[in-house]
């Protein structure tokens, strides 16, 4: 873990054991990990050469093992892990932070040269779209917004292993999926899969097109409308454009459904609808709708007729309805019915 601030495998070790007690000698660390006395001094040696260590001579109680008397040995301690590597540490973040504001400006002048100018390039080579795909989730650093649609064959989901890694390093995904793609073979357990590794996914009953946006920096979707398969695609710059995708995208996801594990039988997935009835408030609105009277409902569900009055009364707040008329036309919407 200590290798990205400078430090090899095997120095990293000696240094974790010097941190895990109060000093030790290089016979005592060659010892423990299985090393030769030498290679252990040298290992400590540089450790002390970086600050990271510090060697002093200590009165030795028994042999020095040269000539049979008793002599010194060097005792190593460490030095405190936040002073001695603090330093490396935040040398890296600027150094990283450097590294980044070139690749921006990078990556600005390279999306000059390659389109002109313009803020939309034009990929129509399959292999160049796979890999521009690939390269724009392992740009995100904090979001992915994707809508998939049937019949998308370009970048197959078992070979986006770009997603995972994404995933791991604490991108947020979220997706919007055409509900009948769950009928599809294997959809299922894919949407369960992404929902276990903290993705969110919802549904929608129609999504008129594909594409995936990488934080607010970068937008891919296709050129061509209605080519589901075709690989030809487009790519789309921070701009106005895409800003409008953003907005398209969270409104679409405002109105959808989100997924979850199904708890009742344990399998499958679920619509979670926020504006969904209780199984009480269905049954009431069942049998109002069905022509009954609040006191034929009441006998029927073995309750009061001043319960179902009051069911319906919140019924009809809820759905902003000013008639029963009204209610149940608003039900037959919103699927209540």
């Amino acid at each position: 873990m200590l290798s990205v601030l400078g430090l090899g495998p095997a120095e990293e070790e000696i240094y974790r054991l010097l941190v895990s007690r109060a000093g030790a000698t290089a016979d005592q660390l060659a010892d423990e990990t299985c090393r030769a006395p030498g290679e252990t001094l040298k290992l400590l040696t540089a450790l002390a050469a970086r600050g990271l260590a510090a060697a002093a001579p200590d009165a030795a109680d028994g042999l020095d093992g040269t000539d049979g008397e008793p002599g010194t040995v060097t005792v190593f301690t460490a030095a405190p892990p936040a002073v001695a590597l603090g330093g490396t540490l935040r040398q890296r973040r600027d150094d990283l932070r450097a590294a980044e504001e070139a690749l921006l400006a990078l990556t600005e002048e390279y999306r000059n040269a390659a389109s002109g100018g313009s803020i939309v390039e034009v990929i129509t080579d399959p292999a160049a779209v796979r890999h521009r795909f690939m390269q724009l989730q392992e740009s995100a650093r904090h979001e992915i917004r994707a809508m998939m649609v049937p019949e998308s064959t370009v970048v197959r989901r078992e070979h986006n292993t770009a997603e995972d890694a994404g995933v791991r390093r604490g991108v947020l995904y979220r997706t919007i999926v055409q509900r009948d793609m769950l009928g599809q073979p294997g959809m299922v357990g894919e949407a369960l899969a992404a929902l276990a590794s903290g993705q969110h996914v919802s549904v929608a009953d129609s999504v008129p097109v594909k594409f995936m946006i990488a934080d607010r920096e970068l937008a891919m979707l296709p050129l061509l409308p209605g080519r589901r398969t075709a690989p030809a695609s487009i790519l789309v710059h921070h701009s106005g454009m895409l800003e409008a995708l953003i907005a398209y995208f969270e409104l679409a996801w405002e109105r959808a459904y989100p997924l979850s594990p199904n708890t009742v039988d344990g399998d499958g997935v679920t619509e979670v609808r926020p504006d969904g009835l209780d199984e009480m408030d269905a049954r009431v609105l069942a049998l109002v709708l069905a022509g009954l009277t609040d006191q034929a409902a009441a006998g029927q569900l073995g309750v009061s007729r001043r319960t179902v009055q009051r069911r319906i009364g919140e019924l009809m707040l809820k759905a902003g309805a000013e008639s029963r008329i009204q209610l149940g036309w608003i039900a037959a919407r919103r699927g209540w019915a």
